[in-house]
């Protein structure tokens, strides 16, 4: 087998079990090409031959990973996600081993699967238009806010640096929001506007009661409370839903769609698997329906794909 990895300098290189990984790659008689993923490379031309082996590791966190994702969408190359950032909240989501040792057999001997991809688009029209993609959720406004909060700390005290940029967030900005959901328009207010793909969050938690990443739709979820103190009942009722009660969830108004157009007074910031954006709404949402291929356990594969459950 003939490997092309991708390791970001700054998550994904500096993990432990990566050398082991690597190793027990060799030792199977794996051809291994490295590459680096620092702030300044261009994703595209890292992936640029990328048809040229038989898999593509990516490592680092969700974002290493969803840009990855998207610089190869559509091409149907799989991919390997070797969870190296804070959160991992993709390799939860694909039910990934986490051992490096694991990672290299699933490498070797994993399923193929083929999901959604999620795509935001900026500017759209104009000369300063910009896109990037999202394999398990972006969004507009609190969240964001929250992820640009945690930027330094990650590295230092890990998940718990959502918590505390999330204190730091107690009071966030109540916006104005109009939504066309596949052509349907939608008012109303509220701190954040998720576009869900893949639904399990920090802390194992799950945005809504399920997601399928294989539909070709997004969950759009509008988060109606005005202060941090409204959200503990959803809090509340994603726990209840990991004992099989499945709430409704307090505060928040879920829809799916595959076009999502969003307009905010004020504007939000934007974030995109974990990572802030430098850009604001007016933003557009929509769905690559099957765009992502990813190798997974078998035993997962009827989870994330019901098609395959006989």
């Amino acid at each position: 087998m003939n490997i092309l990895m991708v390791a970001n300098m700054h998550s994904g290189w500096g993990d432990p079990g990566l050398y082991s990984f690597v190793r027990d790659l060799g030792e199977a008689g794996t051809e291994v090409t490295l590459r680096f993923l620092n702030e300044d490379a261009d994703t595209a031309q890292l992936v640029r031959d990328a048809d040229h082996y038989d898999r593509v590791v990516a490592v680092g966190g969700d974002g290493t990973v969803s840009s990855i994702a998207y610089a190869l969408r559509g091409t149907g190359i799989p991919i390997v996600a070797y969870p190296a950032g804070t959160a991992n909240l993709l390799a939860r989501n694909l039910k990934l081993p986490l051992e490096a040792h694991e990672l290299a057999t699933l490498t070797l001997e994993g399923t193929v699967v083929h999901i959604d991809l999620g795509e935001l688009i900026t500017a759209e029209g104009t000369a300063e238009e910009q896109r990037s993609g999202f394999v398990i959720m972006a969004g507009a406004g609190f969240d964001a806010n929250v992820m640009e909060g945690a930027r330094e700390l990650k590295s230092v005290i890990g998940e718990g640096a959502y918590i505390i940029s999330a204190i730091q967030n107690l009071q966030p900005t109540v916006a104005d929001l109009e939504l066309e959901l596949d052509g349907e328009k939608i008012k109303t207010q509220g701190i954040a506007v998720l576009f869900v793909n893949l639904a399990r969050i920090q802390f194992d938690l799950s945005v809504t009661h399920s997601s399928d990443a294989t539909d070709g739709l997004l969950e759009v979820v509008i988060v109606k409370t005005k202060s941090i103190a409204g959200l503990i009942p959803a809090v509340w009722a994603a726990l209840l839903d990991r004992m099989g009660h499945h709430p409704a969830r307090p505060a928040l108004e879920i829809h799916t769609a595959r076009h999502i157009r969003v307009l905010a007074d004020p504007a939000l910031p934007l974030q995109a698997d974990g990572d802030a954006l430098s850009r604001l709404t007016p933003v557009v949402a929509r769905v690559l329906p099957g765009a992502a291929t990813f190798v997974v356990e078998s035993k997962a594969l009827s989870e994330l794909d019901p098609s395959t459950s006989t």
